[in-house]
């Protein structure tokens, strides 16, 4: 049987990964949101906090912007959800995976509005931007919008599930050792 402090919580698991709430207020490119940073409710790990955090940031993820992690953290402020969460899950979309992403996007919103997708060829210049974007800007849009809203209903939901697994693993795990040693106490008499 294992011991309850071998079973990383959801909380323990989350907190070795992101950084003190003393490293990000200190930020430069956060200080100009003051007090707002020293909200408590920004920096918490609990499972309201964690999953909202989850649907701030993976919507963000799919906003085509520059700038998503201070919307993520805009946002994690509104919402009073973990503030280092919000704006570190963001970072999925990256040079690496930003192209697939963004075509999966465009794919999705030409399928939905019945239009036949453009093909692209990527080419850093305004001649390009002006032509193609007037092309692909509504299925574009429409394809992060709907990633946007499945992909922060999708994390809401699993981190909400994940939590509770472990909850209730670890309540089992607890009331397993009561009755052994409830059992033990009953046979040494």
């Amino acid at each position: 049987m294992l011991h309850p402090t071998s079973i990383p919580m959801p909380r323990r698991i989350f907190k070795r990964y992101l950084p003190d709430a003393r490293t990000i207020r200190e930020h430069p490119s956060l200080r100009f949101l003051g007090e707002l940073l020293h909200d408590p409710g920004l920096w918490h790990l609990n499972r309201r906090s964690v999953s909202g955090a989850f649907a701030v940031g993976l919507f963000c993820m799919w906003v085509p912007i520059p700038l998503q992690m201070l919307l993520a953290a805009l946002l994690a402020i509104v919402f009073r959800v973990n503030l280092p969460l919000s704006s570190a899950l963001v970072w999925i979309t990256n040079p690496l995976t930003m192209a697939p992403m963004f075509y999966a996007a465009h794919r999705l919103g030409a399928w939905m509005l019945d239009h036949q997708p453009v093909p692209l060829r990527f080419e850093l210049s305004i001649d390009w931007l002006g032509n193609r974007l007037e092309q692909i800007w509504q299925p574009f849009l429409l394809g992060c919008g709907v990633f946007a809203v499945l992909s922060a209903l999708l994390g809401f939901v699993l981190v909400r599930v994940f939590w509770r697994y472990h909850l209730i693993r670890r309540l089992q795990e607890k009331r397993l050792r009561h009755s052994l040693l409830s059992k033990r106490r009953r046979d040494a008499k």
